[in-house]
């Protein structure tokens, strides 16, 4: 059997505002092209398929086109579950119906514990979950109500479930899961993080890898590099386009999918890369170098995007920078400043508040009030309350 492994399709999200929707269409042609080309035996979408739980009606349709296009045009199976991102129940709805047509969708703990059976594999499919809905689940199934309260962490709850999802594997068979949650190596070990709007896996806590030992092959989604797989056989598709500025900083780190073949004794893996219609591209340098004719003419400008920080800018100097810059460079979907010379007496980058993340407005104000920068903690404090608010979103 053969898979296309890809996650992270994020469908309906926005970049400071200007819509993905055009990048991730073009995406997804040539993911569907890759899974004809290589013919597979299925679209493995392993989580957030959808970036907000209630999707736009441009994003609905967009993706609703997309499942037609692989699974009753071109007779694909497909196998997803939900993501952190996406709304469970929302998503939930005719799964029963789609199970005809080999679309095989998972968003609810309970619906893990049935795996999907072909003749030489066991796929399980195990949404994202937190802690409180497998204490709901193993209260239904009637565990002591004293050990359903000891369920504190993501990683009791997934000791529990995996245990229980090996206790049906077939051993004449391999075993396959798709997940979708924040993997380590080793409990020793972080990972570079680039999803989600923080650099600690979207503020989620981590699993380990060792955890899924007794899989044979574990197909990942959540974060938005290949590059953080843990190890060979537990692996991260990455997203099919970059979502943010941190993601498009990783040099050589191209986004694409996975084409995982299990029908010879060992597994194999094949990297296919994925070509963006629109590249975000990064600069960081003095207003002089921007806007030297030498330096900018090197560049793709008005055919990609651009997220610019100017260094050591003189804001007395007055002028219109968004304004200037897009006239030389086309799109700037981002604009920050480092090392900003301030006008005396000015409040650092009051009239930019719009160009800044939440992170560093919180962080400018804070300076402003007591004259100090905010600590580690602190920080951290600030970047998980924004995480809340992003995944209540």
């Amino acid at each position: 059997m053969k898979l296309l492994h890809t996650a992270d399709w994020h469908i309906g999200r926005t970049l400071n505002g200007y819509s993905l929707l055009d990048e991730q269409k073009q995406a997804f042609e040539q993911l569907l092209q890759i899974a004809k080309d290589e013919q597979v035996d299925g679209i493995v979408i392993a989580g957030d398929i959808y970036d907000r739980a209630i999707p736009s009606t441009n994003a609905v349709t967009t993706l609703d086109k997309m499942l037609q296009e692989i699974n009753l045009d071109d007779k694909l199976p497909i196998y997803a579950i939900s993501g952190n991102h996406d709304g469970a129940k929302r998503l939930n709805f005719g799964r029963q119906w789609m199970k005809q047509t080999d679309f095989h969708l998972n968003t609810l703990l309970q619906e893990a514990f049935t795996p999907i059976e072909t003749e030489d594999l066991q796929i399980f499919m195990l949404p994202f979950f937190d802690p409180m809905d497998a204490r709901v689940y193993y209260q239904q199934q009637g565990m002591d109500e004293d050990d359903v309260k000891n369920i504190h962490t993501i990683s009791q709850a997934m000791e529990l479930v995996l245990n229980d999802i090996y206790q049906l594997f077939d051993p004449n068979k391999k075993h396959l899961l798709i997940s979708h949650f924040a993997v380590s190596p080793s409990a020793d070990e972080e990972i570079e993080l680039t999803s989600e709007t923080t650099s600690k896996v979207g503020g989620l806590q981590t699993l380990t890898a060792d955890q899924f030992s007794q899989f044979d092959y574990v197909m990942l989604g959540h974060i938005h590099t290949r590059f953080a797989s843990p190890n060979e056989h537990v692996r991260y598709s990455g997203s099919p386009v970059k979502f943010n500025v941190k993601e498009a900083r990783l040099k050589n780190q191209g986004k694409g999918v996975d084409i995982v073949d299990f029908s010879g004794d060992e597994i194999t893996t094949e990297f296919k890369e994925i070509t963006p219609k629109t590249d975000l591209i990064v600069l960081e340098e003095d207003w002089a170098t921007l806007t030297d004719p030498n330096f900018y003419q090197t560049q793709p400008t008005h055919s990609d995007w651009f997220a610019i920080t100017v260094k050591d800018f003189d804001r007395s100097k007055h002028i219109n920078v968004r304004a200037k810059l897009q006239e030389i460079y086309g799109t700037v979907v981002e604009l920050d400043y480092e090392n900003l010379v301030q006008v005396a007496n000015a409040p650092a980058n009051a009239a930019n508040l719009s160009e800044l993340s939440p992170d560093n407005i919180v962080d400018q104000f804070f300076k402003s009030i007591t004259g100090k920068d905010l600590s580690h903690d602190q920080k951290e404090l600030v970047d998980n309350i924004f995480v809340d608010l992003g995944k209540e979103d």
